[in-house]
């Protein structure tokens, strides 16, 4: 059974950090390209940043320069390093194995919500 569980949320002021983490069970990490996504109310889900299994990130316009993924194979964990975090980053972020794709595996969410 494969389980991702997300941690780190919490409320920052604007200009600060947070770091985010993803713990996967069930599924190997090494072997899979994870996400991290983003969803407010009354708006899809957007893709936030992507580290696949060789280590190639992809980031959203715009957080490049402000967030960081990485991962840690030997721990089967993922971490999203937020900086300069902007009032626009709140959010429930969720852990992802598998893109969009309907049979994707995700997390169960986690909020993040930055004041001004």
């Amino acid at each position: 059974q494969v389980q991702l569980v997300e941690s780190g949320g919490g409320l920052v002021q604007a200009g600060g950090s947070l770091t985010l983490s993803c713990a996967g069970s069930g599924i190997r990490f090494s072997i899979n390209a994870i996400g991290w996504y983003r969803q407010v109310p009354g708006k899809q889900r957007e893709l936030v940043a992507t580290i696949s299994s060789g280590g190639t990130r992809i980031y959203v316009d715009s957080v490049k320069g402000r967030f960081t993924i990485s991962k840690d194979n030997a721990k089967n964990t993922v971490v999203l390093q937020m900086n300069s975090v902007k009032p626009e980053d709140t959010a429930v972020y969720y852990c992802n194995v598998g893109g969009m794709w309907p049979n994707a595996y995700w997390g169960q969410g986690t909020q993040v919500t930055v004041s001004s």
